[in-house]
């Protein structure tokens, strides 16, 4: 039997690449797709030298073929508020077009598709903690609408490519997610607080600081999504960790992994910003067996050195 070729795009992207180690470590072989955008090609250096690992720079918002795949993990787009902010038409057309092109792909070639979604198509949510069911509570025409929105159609378009023409879908809702390679000038919290930490800067908290969010490390992440992607699951499943954090008890987390003296300050919170945001894993725990083994500090101290890179 012939080795499994697998797709990713967002290949050099911060999940794309850990995504890529995780699949060449089952003994697949890998082709990362990226255009570059966002992602960082020294994410994928490493694997330079790795026989089952091929590189293509291309867009996926146009039509593309690298010949047949048996596997589609569809990462692309930009993730963090600094890009998406930047590249807002990008991050809409990523999310249809690109969607839609990786679709085709699968179609093609009859391969099992995966697609990255994110808990933000729950929006600033009413329902606490979040459930697959829950349909979100989302500002369509809001600052974040290109990412929320984007999101939310690529679901649409996944689900009806498996209603429609049978591909054997699946749709993961990654929560906030950290660890080494997040970009550091992302605009995210774990970067933000960690970067300022380590120059000596205050620690930036807009609101009140008691707005929450639950971090995951990536190896936690990337485990569940490839679990996930084995299953026979067509409909969303939450991938986080369910432990919730205030922004404040995240901050003072940070200043002790990190030993940093530096102050908190308080900036107003931006619009639509998300008040709460945590995963109900129960489908996951039930389903895949899965919940997150690395807890805040730990993950911290893991992260530390790669961020810490990055202080001149």
């Amino acid at each position: 039997m012939s080795e499994k070729r697998i797709l990713v795009t967002g290949a050099a992207g911060f999940l794309g690449s850990h995504l890529c180690d995780k699949l060449l470590s089952e003994g697949v072989s890998v082709l990362g797709v990226d255009n570059l955008c966002t992602g960082n090609p020294v994410n994928l250096a490493h694997l330079a030298n790795e026989p089952r690992f091929a590189f293509e720079e291309a867009d996926i918002t146009r039509p593309f073929d690298f010949g047949k795949v048996d596997y589609v993990f569809n990462f692309a787009s930009p993730a963090s508020p600094v890009d998406y902010h930047r590249l807002g038409v990008e991050t809409l057309l990523v999310g249809s077009a690109g969607t839609i092109n990786t679709l085709e792909i699968a179609k093609k070639y009859d391969a099992g598709y995966l697609h990255a979604s994110t808990s933000e198509c729950y929006g600033d949510p009413e329902v606490h903690p979040q459930v697959e069911t829950y349909w979100g509570n989302v500002n369509p025409v809001g600052p974040r609408s290109v990412y929320d929105e984007a999101k939310r159609f690529s679901e649409a378009a996944v689900t009806a490519y498996h209603r429609y023409y049978g591909v054997d879908t699946h749709l993961v809702r990654i929560f906030n997610t950290y660890g080494p390679r997040l970009q550091a000038n992302d605009g995210r919290v774990i970067s933000n607080f960690m970067m300022q930490a380590l120059r000596g800067e205050p620690l930036t908290i807009y609101g009140d600081g008691m707005q929450t969010r639950s971090f995951c490390y990536v190896s936690d992440l990337v485990a569940g999504i490839v679990l996930l992607s084995k299953t026979h699951e067509h409909t969303p499943v939450n991938i986080g960790n369910p432990v919730e954090w205030t922004m404040l008890e995240c901050a003072q987390e940070i200043l002790a992994v990190t030993g940093s003296q530096s102050k908190i300050v308080f900036h107003p919170l931006p619009q639509d910003d998300p008040t709460r945001r945590r995963p109900d894993i129960t489908k996951a725990r039930n389903l895949l067996g899965w919940e997150p083994k690395v807890f805040l500090k730990e993950g911290l101290g893991l992260s530390l050195d790669y961020f810490k890179s990055f202080v001149k």
